[in-house]
């Protein structure tokens, strides 16, 4: 009985595990075929994003796929690198142009919460140390803020700050000229003249040239007169440091109030300060009617044309005593880089010579361009990025793979060179690039990813002053960015000295002008991603935004310093990166190096065709 028992119950748990098997198998069968006869009429999802598969997937979420079932989970990296999210930005979701608006009211309103801390703790000096909310005089004691920041806010349409700013410089910077002492030509051509008289523009000003900036004029707002009188006036005394000097190289430092001028202590005056001057002078000489401004400094450009070089590169040090350059130092970093970029910004701004008697500035740029190319170039290992190193003993010298931020005003140059500041598809369309140009874009397309990723690096996605990268046979050694999920992570070193953030602008005005020329949407979005990371890490509650020491820890400690430039420049740049093409052309605007924009000069006979 046992025997049989155990019999049957061995035979009903093989009967029932058949049975079992078999409606599971017929549930699976069937499921297979429902399936199979109700998918999407376009087929399985592929793997790639598609905006319309998108919208399907969302629109019938209740009709799964077999795809459904197997697709793998999405990995989702803290900040993905732009690389990853933009291989092929032609089939991506872009935000409507709603959305950029409002992106750009983001950074108007950031621009007037910067003004309100300096207005409120550092209104008349040059700079806002906004954790201590106090004023610092690093620049002359001129105010250079207010004056830097002016032009931004016509732009910008913050009418309360433009009334605010033209009225202290109406009532206070004449006065201050006049007393102050010892300012840097440089940066007092390229912040406070450079601001004033694209503030002067932008008001009204010049009726022969005004019409084309697409920017409404604020009636009673400023005052151009005042503003063309206080221009005067200090060039003028800037003046003596070109006739000062006893070479065609000026002098670097001037004393405003004895209307003296002198070498720095070394005697040296760097390549690219003495070099980029002359857009701002050139365009007082055509609203003044007065020549000298431009004459005194188109000498500079002249002389250098009859310097040696090395393939078009320049040493970084120039002697105004001899006139010749001092070492060998090559690089397009820190007293290199606007030289190169004022080359071709000259030429472009004054049309009517580009053929004849300023062609040589278009020479000398195109020559130092493809030096650049074949003597600064390299890629990173592993992972290919592009970027420009340095020559610190010459071309016979050790090659340095370091990198400024502030070479990152390349990518701009590059391709603004290559279209003439038209849209690449209108330059293609009229059969206007070269090879050279073609190729002169695509390195910079190159170069601003590797700008971004200098960014996207570190802890913080804001980049610091210098990065090193590790190359073929010379693998910079050191710490990372931080950010253990870019994919670039073993390419770039960030050493403890070079970690530090000042704000600076000069990826932004790459993706600026980038976008303008290219149309492509993913500099916009780069562009949202930096200025989110100075919204999180940069903004100080009271008013201001702050220098950062260390982009690569979290919470990234302060420096209590708000440059001028993050409110003449980063700012304004964002904005226009945000705004429609047709505000400030880019063929019909030029940007001095503090991005203070200058209408291009047009002969006589076009201006009067447009008035």
């Amino acid at each position: 009985m046992v025997t049989q028992a155990l019999i049957s119950k061995s035979s009903k748990y093989q009967f029932g595990k058949f049975t079992l098997g078999k409606f599971l198998s017929l549930l699976m069968v069937s499921g297979l075929i429902y399936l199979l006869a109700h998918r999407s009429s376009k087929g399985f999802v592929s793997g790639e994003l598609h905006n319309k598969e998108v919208e399907s997937r969302h629109a019938s979420k209740d009709s799964p796929t077999i795809r459904t079932f197997w697709r793998k989970p999405p990995r989702l990296p803290p900040r993905l690198p732009p690389n990853e999210i933009y291989k092929n930005s032609s089939i991506l979701h872009h935000p409507p142009s709603s959305e950029w608006t409002s992106r750009q009211k983001k950074v108007k309103e950031a621009f007037e919460h910067a003004w309100s801390g300096y207005r409120n703790y550092a209104m008349g000096h040059d700079e806002l140390m906004p954790l201590s909310r106090r004023g610092v005089d690093g620049l002359g004691g001129l105010g250079a803020t207010v004056v830097d920041s002016l032009d931004t806010a016509i732009i910008m349409g913050a009418d309360d700050i433009v009334s605010e700013a033209s009225k202290w410089i109406e009532d206070n910077l004449m006065k201050k000229i006049s007393e102050k002492g010892q300012v840097n030509l440089f940066e007092t051509t390229i912040r406070v003249l450079g601001g004033l008289l694209s503030a002067y523009h932008l008001s009204g000003g010049d009726q022969a040239g005004g019409g084309d900036s697409g920017i409404a004029v604020a009636p009673n707002k400023t005052n151009p007169d005042r503003l063309l009188a206080v221009s005067k006036d200090l060039a003028d005394r800037l003046l003596l440091a070109f006739t000062s000097s006893p070479s065609a190289i000026p002098f670097s430092d001037v004393v405003l109030r004895d209307r003296s001028a002198h070498a720095s202590p070394d005697g040296l005056s760097s390549t690219s300060e003495a070099t980029t001057l002359q857009l701002e002078f050139s365009y007082l000489s055509r609203i003044s009617g007065d020549p000298k401004y431009d004459s005194e400094t188109m000498k500079v450009l002249e002389h250098m044309r009859t310097l040696p070089t090395v393939e078009g590169l320049v040493p970084i040090y120039i002697n105004p005593y001899s006139g010749q350059f001092s070492g060998e130092n090559i690089r397009l970093g820190s007293r290199g880089d606007s030289y190169y970029e004022y080359l071709l910004k000259v030429w472009i701004q004054q049309e009517n010579y580009r053929n004849t008697s300023l062609k040589y500035l278009f020479e000398m740029y195109t020559e130092a361009m493809k030096g650049v190319k074949h003597l600064l170039v390299r890629k990173t290992t592993p992972n290919g990025l592009v970027f420009v190193g340095e020559l610190p003993s010459g071309r016979n010298g050790a090659f340095s793979p370091k990198m400024d931020h502030l070479v990152c005003f390349l990518p701009g140059t590059l391709a603004l060179g290559a279209t003439k500041g038209i849209t690449k598809k209108k330059a293609l369309e009229s059969n206007l690039l070269t090879k050279e140009d073609i190729e002169n874009l695509q390195l910079a397309e190159d170069l601003a990813k590797t700008c971004v990723e200098m960014y996207f690096v570190t802890s913080t996605g804001l980049a610091p002053e210098i990065a090193y990268f590790h190359i073929e046979g010379n693998p910079e050694g050191g710490p990372d960015g931080g950010n253990k999920s870019s994919e670039y992570i073993s390419d770039i070193t960030i050493k403890p000295l070079d970690r530090h953030n000042l704000l600076r602008p000069e990826t932004l005005e790459s993706l600026f002008v980038l976008h303008r020329i290219t149309e492509d949407p993913k500099y916009r979005e780069w562009g949202w991603q930096i200025f989110q990371a100075f919204e999180k890490y940069t903004k100080v509650d009271s008013g201001g935004y702050t220098s950062l020491d260390d982009v690569t820890s979290l919470p990234p400690p302060r420096r209590d310093k708000m440059e001028t430039f993050f409110l003449g420049e980063t700012l304004k740049y964002l904005y226009l990166l945000f705004g429609e093409s047709n505000i400030l052309p880019l063929d019909k605007y030029v940007f001095n190096t503090e991005a203070h924009p200058l209408p291009v000069i047009r002969s006589v006979v076009q201006v009067s065709n447009t008035v």
